[in-house]
């Protein structure tokens, strides 16, 4: 999963069609908006409620900067976006992370994404977010400070740079916080465990920064 919800302000919008081009590329944390879709040609007429109108439906689709109220995708592919998660063990216990997927994406079956509307605190994985190294929400962004705007560029991803694609609408979805490694209440990193006789010591156990931490505000 690539969204996690701190303190999210309570119940999630719902859940809605997602448009069939944007459905598997979801990998959750991207922003979504709604839109209309043709029946004809995006799969799934379970959301028409009994009535039609001009031969569309109400779906859910990645925002590409505009198109308030903005909403985040908790769906995707990894962690408990799959069924059954991912391996960890493999071959003698050699595999402790980025094991292989078990399980379909969240939306298959069902063709919906939950969608959270409310304002709140919520971390996006690093990697489902622009990781432009110089602009983007990345550590190496020596720009990026504590309470900076966070855009939405094409493709639902967040991003400090508003000059990016589909960013300079001038529509903005919250104000990065902070880098975390997790949000565990109670954590240990490894720097405070290692063997203090090794011989490279703490210093070379490096922190690896997993996830950005944003308040959440899509009406400003």
């Amino acid at each position: 999963m690539a969204l996690k919800l701190l303190q999210s302000g309570g119940s999630p919008l719902g859940q809605f069609d997602c448009l069939d081009a944007d459905l598997a590329g979801i990998t959750g944390g991207e922003v979504m908006t709604f839109g209309t879709a043709v029946i004809a040609t995006d799969a799934g007429d379970d959301s028409l409620d009994g009535y039609l109108n001009s031969q569309t439906k109400t779906v859910v689709k990645l925002a590409a900067g505009t198109g308030l109220p903005f909403m985040l995708a908790d769906d995707g592919t990894t962690g408990y976006g799959t069924l059954f998660g991912t391996v960890v063990g493999g071959t003698i216990g050699q595999q402790v992370t980025g094991g292989a997927v078990l399980g379909p994406h969240t939306a298959t079956g069902s063709g919906k994404i939950t969608c959270w509307d409310k304002p709140g605190l919520y971390a996006v994985t690093v990697g489902s977010a622009d990781t432009t190294a110089s602009t983007g929400l990345a550590t190496t962004n020596s720009t990026l400070v504590p309470g900076s705007k966070l855009f939405v560029m094409t493709g639902g991803k967040l991003t400090p740079n508003s000059s990016a694609s589909g960013a300079d609408s001038g529509a903005w979805a919250g104000r990065f916080v902070s880098f975390e490694t997790d949000k565990s209440l109670v954590t240990t990193p490894n720097r405070l465990v290692s063997a203090t006789n090794s011989p490279t010591g703490e210093v070379a156990l490096a922190t690896t920064y997993t996830v950005a931490v944003f308040s959440f505000n899509p009406t400003e």
